[in-house]
């Protein structure tokens, strides 16, 4: 007769697999393994896009009113078949979720409407479309490396109708001080590429910004992180030194530790004023990355 209350054929070859006799014997790792990959965890090597999934539906829900209307306001963000999940009605994907919190961050601060926008290092272009489908921008300039700019070219021809294209401008990064000498902008964004430059380059950034732009927005990491257990260094040794070797904040630091992360926040806010001038907005956290930080800054304005 078959136990009455007796596993099934799915936790009988658990137990022979996972959760083995042997399993209660030594308790060092068993949370961070596959006796708990079973119990109370995905196991993350092989389940990233369950866990990126449930990340992008947890910060959804988290969305307010706001940033639901600047999100609906972005058409064609499905090009290139995202990861994405469906929350209140809507698609949503890590992209622009990202972009329409960062924009809010931004549109607090400045006044899009009629502005003049410099990018440096736009990606595939997202942040240029978020801005360009909630705002009447005068101008969207991006300036990137070759191919990164002929990617941004070619998404933004297919996502954005052809008023909105015609007034973003593309520029080789090399053709900046010639192309945009006499130029002025009434916003720069730097998201994500500050902290992949060589130290030299961003601070020759921040000097032209300083002599062309009204105000800054940047977001990027606050330093540098050697955990194998995230990535297990797939890119290799020397694509990790040379991780370790650029942007202006360089000191390796926990980047799961709140207090760590906030500590160095204050080096971040310092490294990015483009010049003694400048003065801090507004500075946070930059959600969902732990050790990401944002802050904005106006040129000519005493703290």
């Amino acid at each position: 007769m078959a136990d009455k209350y007796g596993g099934s054929a799915l936790w009988e070859t658990y137990h022979r697999t996972r959760i083995t006799v042997d399993a209660s014997r030594d308790l060092s790792g068993f949370r961070s393994g596959d006796v708990n990959f079973k119990l109370g965890l995905w196991d993350p090597g092989t389940n990233g896009v369950r866990y990126l999934k449930s990340l992008i539906y947890n910060l959804a829900e988290r969305l307010d009113e706001a940033d639901w209307a600047r999100l609906h306001r972005i058409r064609n963000r499905r090009t290139g078949r995202p990861i994405e999940v469906r929350t209140h009605g809507e698609p949503v994907c890590m992209d622009y979720l990202q972009a329409v919190l960062e924009l809010g961050f931004m549109s607090r601060h400045v006044v899009l409407d009629g502005a003049a926008v410099l990018e440096v290092g736009a990606g595939f272009g997202r942040t240029c479309h978020a801005v360009l489908a909630n705002h009447d921008v005068a101008e969207y300039c991006i300036v990137d490396l070759d191919n990164s700019l002929e990617l941004a070219r070619a998404y933004l021809r297919q996502a954005l109708d052809d008023e909105d294209f015609m007034k973003v401008r593309l520029m080789r990064a090399a053709d900046l001080e010639q192309a945009l000498g006499e130029s002025r902008f009434d916003l720069c964004v730097n998201i994500d590429s500050f902290a992949e430059m060589d130290p030299d380059i961003v601070r020759d950034y921040l000097r032209f910004i300083a002599g062309h732009c009204r105000h800054l927005y940047v977001k990027n990491p606050v330093g540098k992180y050697f955990d194998p257990s995230l990535d297990g260094h797939a890119g290799g040794r020397e694509l990790v030194a040379m991780a370790l070797s650029t942007g202006l904040l360089r000191d390796v630091i926990d980047i799961h530790d709140s207090d760590a992360v906030r500590e160095q926040s204050t080096a971040f806010v310092s490294a990015y004023r483009p010049a003694p001038g400048w003065a801090r907005i507004a500075d946070a956290w930059a959600p969902p990355w732990s050790y990401y930080w944002q802050a904005l800054y106006r040129a000519d304005t005493d703290e």
